[in-house]
């Protein structure tokens, strides 16, 4: 029985832009947002970096956390002995709440429009915790695909429950079919522990 996801978290139910940012600014007053996050044992950064670093990606190599919230995939990597890391994210007060030292450079970016990036800027790009309800959609993809070099690396997640609904299932086989991409890992596995709910993991070479 496919499970219902809709209803878990409050923020699970906007819709536009606007009243995300509006739903940002409330949630990262007094740090609450952090704190919530451990709460609800969000274990979706550390699943995603670990996924990256079975394929030994070199530790200097140039990585763009998409969506980067407030850093809590960018602390990941840097654990893991990556430091040259650049995040981008459409909410200002999710950007002013990072830690200094994460990042080499913080950027306010729309996902679902075209990005700024030069073709092939980095080696990988983690999107964790974006392929959600109300947040990026699947055709940001082929942009997050454009800047990154050929024989580089995408390491995202998707909530399971926008995965059919938004098309990412579909979205997910026409880049391999067009060939922009090698599919290296997909499963399934914990994202928000105490709210029951799972996302899907994808780890991709690009082979454009």
């Amino acid at each position: 029985m496919k499970k219902d996801v809709d209803d878990k978290l409050d923020i699970y139910k906007i819709t536009t832009s606007d009243e995300l940012l509006k739903y940002y600014q409330r949630w990262t007053k007094e740090n609450k947002y952090d704190q919530d996050m451990v709460d609800l044992d969000y274990v979706a950064p550390k699943e995603a970096v670990l996924l990256l670093k079975k394929y030994k990606l070199n530790n200097k190599c140039k990585i763009l956390d998409a969506g980067c919230g407030t850093g809590l995939v960018g602390v990941e990597l840097k654990k893991n002995g990556y430091s040259n890391i650049e995040g981008v994210d459409f909410s200002q007060n999710m950007l002013d709440q990072i830690p200094k030292g994460i990042y080499q450079k913080i950027d306010k970016i729309d996902l679902n429009k075209p990005l700024k990036f030069k073709t092939d800027m980095f080696d990988a790009v983690m999107c964790v915790g974006t392929f959600t309800y109300g947040h990026v959609k699947p055709k940001a993809l082929h942009e997050l695909i454009r800047i990154i070099n050929n024989g580089g690396l995408i390491c995202f997640s998707i909530n399971e429950g926008i995965y059919e609904k938004y098309g990412f299932d579909k979205k997910i086989k026409e880049l391999s079919k067009s060939k922009l991409w090698n599919v290296k890992a997909f499963f399934k596995s914990n994202y928000i522990i105490n709210k029951d709910v799972n996302a899907w993991y994808c780890l991709s070479q690009i082979t454009k």
